[in-house]
């Protein structure tokens, strides 16, 4: 059996290959699909090898309605062995003739690679480029020096900041299932605030119980000296790169500094598992922007989404009808945050255009 048919239908070499081919996000994985499951989305995967090795992707599908059609999906995806111009045409004739099949008006992908040159590339082979699914920049701290050069890459306001939490008792504490009640607690205050989108607890829930049960996924929690928990981090690692994807704290936490200690604890104890990067997941605002900056890293800014389109009437009305939809979202958002409540509605251009983030 050829790499390219036994990553196609065998998911524990699937999830290995995507661990171990850079950037190696977990949204390729079969966890994630099994996550998102639960909200109607289904998974097909999709596997050539054009003679540059594997190249594939995880397509997350859902039906628009009652209707026959149906759009797909493939957050971070493709996986690519290579991108080269052979391998990127064809994943593109297989992912269309099986696009055709399922009645998919288009397929949206947002790599996780930030070579400019993967721009031409899919555009030569009939992309166009559309609007954001997941965050367009982030923020990567390489750990492979160890944990004396990482700290050192802290800026020393940082470093003070975080011996400031530590002396006043600040504690970062390992998380369970039990406890994902206290974050998802942490990460609605956060969004009333702040004016993000926080779902529900079982969403969090099921993410936990897939990766956890995949050793995947760790809680972290800082507690002020009597036990108050004031700042939260979900971290989840995929291959070598450790990943926060969820995280919040309270306005005790900002006082006090203990987001400062919880963000180095969780790089720490990422590097003492042999994580060679941790990347924080995005760049929200300005505030989010200067903070992260100041744990060293480079920021990566990923190339952007594409859509494959099949049914240009109907993915073109999809289209129109979403970002009229996140317009009022974001308003209702905005409305919520100054009027202190929390809003419903989606927070982040990956939550209000597909659900995926």
């Amino acid at each position: 059996m050829s790499d390219a048919a036994r990553l196609q239908t065998d998911d524990a070499a699937w999830d290995a290959w995507v661990a171990s081919t850079p950037p190696s996000f977990h949204l390729q994985q079969t966890g994630w699909a099994e996550v998102k499951a639960a909200n109607g989305w289904r998974a097909e995967r999709i596997v050539v090898d054009a003679g540059s090795g594997p190249a594939g992707l995880q397509l997350l599908v859902r039906r628009l309605g009652p209707g026959p059609f149906s759009v797909g999906y493939a957050p971070r995806g493709p996986v690519m062995t290579r991108w080269d111009p052979v391998s990127v045409a064809a994943l593109t004739a297989a992912l269309r003739t099986r696009a055709r099949a399922l009645r998919l008006t288009h397929v949206t992908i947002d790599p996780g690679e930030s070579d400019p040159a993967i721009d031409t590339l899919l555009r030569e082979a009939g992309w166009r480029s559309t609007d954001l699914v997941q965050h367009d920049r982030s923020r990567i701290v390489a750990l492979g020096g160890g944990e004396a050069e990482v700290w050192g890459g802290l800026r020393s306001k940082w470093r003070q900041y975080v011996g400031k939490a530590e002396r006043s008792g600040v504690v970062v504490t390992e998380g369970s299932r039990d406890d994902l009640g206290t974050f998802h607690a942490i990460l609605t205050d956060t969004a009333r605030r702040t004016g993000f989108f926080a779902r529900d607890a079982s969403a969090y829930r099921a993410t936990w119980d897939v990766f956890a049960r995949r050793g995947a996924a760790r809680l972290l929690i800082a507690r002020l000296p009597g036990g108050e928990p004031v700042a939260a981090l979900f971290l989840i690692r995929c291959g070598g790169r450790m990943a926060e994807p969820y995280g919040g704290m309270t306005e005790a936490g900002a006082a006090s500094r203990a987001n400062y200690l919880l963000k180095w604890e969780s790089i720490r104890r990422a590097i003492a598992e042999g994580a060679d990067r941790y990347d924080m997941w995005g760049i929200a605002h300005p505030g989010i922007e200067q903070f992260k900056e100041g744990f060293g890293g480079e920021e990566l800014r990923y190339v952007g989404a594409y859509d494959l389109v099949t049914l240009p009437v109907a993915r073109e009305i999809l289209v129109a009808g979403r970002r009229t939809w996140v317009a009022l979202a974001r308003r209702r958002l905005e409305r919520g945050r100054t009027s202190g409540r929390t809003a419903a509605g989606p927070g982040t251009d990956a939550e209000a255009r597909e659900g995926q983030s």
